[in-house]
């Protein structure tokens, strides 16, 4: 193996050219909608109204890609070289065709407004994988501490491996190496990539006016970077909150005292807030309206290797996944253990025969994602945990139905009652006492990311269960 020495620090070459070609303005919405349904929040009947309109032409100058007809003259240029060439007759966008599992993998670089190295870390990776003939879709969100194998260089986090593949001039650059890094340590097939820095991802939520978050504890992070090498405090209570942008990057991003693992959580639920806030309102006739503004501010902050056509044909298939068959992971310490490395680092050595049973699980199977593993039964046994179940979404008589239903999923519920408020979007898990099996069971039958360390030996129970909204029984 090439042991290329580790890569320790960003590369300051010349500004790259724009790193997507210059789509018109829906493309660019595409483009947000189809980077978040496949994220495991689907897009609906609604897109297919919007796109049957569209008008496609062909690929742009030496920028590539396809392009949409503005309507206005036969369409704008399309990428440095400019040029656009005779349009093909209009097609209307088909439906995925396809019957094999589609895998995205979705990358979050830290790249910062002004930045102009060549090479960045990831911040967040998730798959996001599709199986059309099941109707299912998954989101695994991979930590970036993971200790890896980056192929033909040398055993790093998996998040250096975009860095590497830029800053080496791998082949496909970044992305080409990220994905060869998953596919070589996890095993799973990956189809194409979608990578996005920090300004596109606060522009594409102040795009939607913000959104709606249950923070489940106070988050205080008083060391929280501001980009430009100082700190930015990062303050926000428990409870429902309204986030722009920028504090919406802030919470997807802090530590505050917790790990990587739940970080992840919270990154998948800042992805679900903005699936709900687009949709639930209707609102992609105002982010068509906004395209252009949004297209000048991000055709340098998002690349993909996914062509238009795809983009479309894959949104379209969202509408036949129900919501119950979409399915949500993280790699946490179920599958990892901390290690501090000769050097001092601190990072996640993979536990591989356990992640591979997650993978075949999610990745291999078309049955629905088991909530119980193997040897669930005797760690929940042995735990004997005290768990209390509270109703935060406002369904009368939802907590006792709940906990009669978990007293027959084999978890004993020391009692019931109702949360302190009645407006929770999502359920929560909060693990006073240290129960790793009982709450990593009760997430998976709950589907949720967010497991809240509650540290509090002295708790008279020792996992609380929020239901929010998002709760129905099965």
């Amino acid at each position: 193996m090439n042991q290329t020495p580790r890569v320790t620090s960003r590369v300051n070459r010349r500004r790259r050219e724009p790193i997507i070609p210059s789509w018109a303005v829906g493309g660019l919405v595409a483009m947000f909608v189809v980077a978040t349904a496949l994220a495991g929040y689907l897009v609906f009947t609604s897109v297919r109204d919007f796109v049957a309109g569209w008008q496609m032409t062909g690929a742009g100058g030496p920028g590539g890609g396809p392009q949409l007809d503005s309507g206005a003259g036969g369409g704008t240029g399309g990428g440095a070289g400019g040029g656009v060439n005779p349009a093909p007759d209009p097609i209307i966008p088909q439906r995925w065709s396809g019957t094999d599992r589609v895998t995205v993998l979705l990358l979050g670089i830290d790249r910062r407004a002004g930045e102009t190295d060549r090479a960045y870390r990831t911040d967040s990776m998730m798959l996001a994988s599709v199986d059309p003939v099941a109707k299912s879709a998954v989101i695994l969100s991979i930590p970036r501490d993971l200790w890896v194998e980056v192929p033909g260089y040398a055993n790093d986090t998996i998040n250096t491996a975009n860095f590497t593949g830029d800053a080496y001039q791998y082949p496909g650059g970044g992305p080409a190496l990220a994905v060869k890094t998953v596919e070589h340590n996890l095993g799973v097939t990956v189809n194409h990539y979608v990578r996005l820095d920090f300004t596109a991802f606060e522009a594409l939520i102040d795009a939607v006016g913000g959104i709606e978050v249950d923070n489940p504890a106070d988050i205080a992070d008083p060391w929280y970077p501001d980009g430009a090498y100082g700190y930015e405090p990062f303050y926000l209570p428990a409870g429902r909150q309204h986030l722009n942008g920028h504090d919406a990057l802030r919470y997807a991003r802090t530590r505050h005292d917790s790990s990587d693992v739940e970080r992840a959580g919270r990154q998948q639920q800042v992805v679900m807030a903005v699936r709900d806030k687009v949709f639930s309102l209707n609102m992609l006739p105002q982010l068509i309206l906004k395209a252009p503004a949004l297209y000048q501010t991000l055709n340098e902050s998002i690349q993909t290797d996914l062509t238009l056509d795809q983009i479309v044909s894959l949104a379209l298939l969202g509408q036949d996944i129900p919501r119950e068959n979409i399915v949500q992971a993280v790699i946490d310490y179920q599958y990892v253990l901390d290690y501090t490395t000769p050097e001092g680092r601190q990072v996640l050595v993979p536990l591989r025969d356990k992640i591979r049973e997650l993978r075949d699980q999610l990745f291999t199977s078309s049955a629905p994602f088991s909530p119980r593993g193997q040897d669930d039964p005797a760690e929940l046994e042995a735990e004997a945990a005290r768990v209390e179940v509270l109703n935060g979404a406002g369904v009368e008589g939802l907590a006792r139905s709940t906990s009669e239903w978990l007293q027959s999923q084999g978890i004993a519920v020391a009692r019931y009652d109702t949360a302190d408020r009645s407006d929770y979007a999502n359920s929560v898990i909060i693990d006073y006492t240290g129960k790793p099996a009982t709450t990593r069971y009760l997430a998976r039958l709950f589907n949720v990311t967010n497991i809240v360390n509650g540290a509090d030996p002295s708790s008279p129970v020792d996992v609380r269960v929020i239901l929010g909204r998002d709760w129905q029984l099965p």
